[in-house]
């Protein structure tokens, strides 16, 4: 939406970094088998500009697991609307995820959720 643009067209950055995070935390909520929040973004990188109308798409990948937490890459991929464009890569980034109990607190990935071989999501 162009409230969400700068005066050039070009898609904040941090509306990209939201729905990357979104994508992640469901990725994430998925293996966890219930709530995640994040923790930590590293690795960021702003590779080329989104524009205002692009075709925005988030694919996710888990790097590494440990007893309370998810690490997961996350890749953004735009395709200019109406134009034909093949999509190209524009954003990539790694967030760290950490399942909560209902008590808020952290709690234990239940076994068999943690493997890196599964692709996007």
């Amino acid at each position: 939406m162009p409230r969400d643009a700068n005066s050039g067209g070009a898609v904040f950055g941090g509306w990209t970094l939201s729905q990357m995070d979104l994508a992640g935390g469901t990725f994430a909520a998925e293996r966890a088998e219930g709530q995640v929040a994040t923790v930590a973004i590293e690795a960021m990188r702003f590779l080329r500009p989104v524009s205002v109308g692009d075709e925005v798409s988030c694919y996710c990948s888990l790097e590494d697991a440990g007893g309370t937490s998810l690490t997961v890459k996350v890749e953004t991929w735009a395709r200019g609307r109406g134009r034909g464009k093949a999509p190209e890569k524009v954003t990539e980034g790694v967030f760290t995820f950490v399942a909560l109990g209902e008590d808020g607190r952290p709690r234990k990935i239940p076994a068999g959720h943690t493997e890196t071989s599964g692709g996007g999501g």
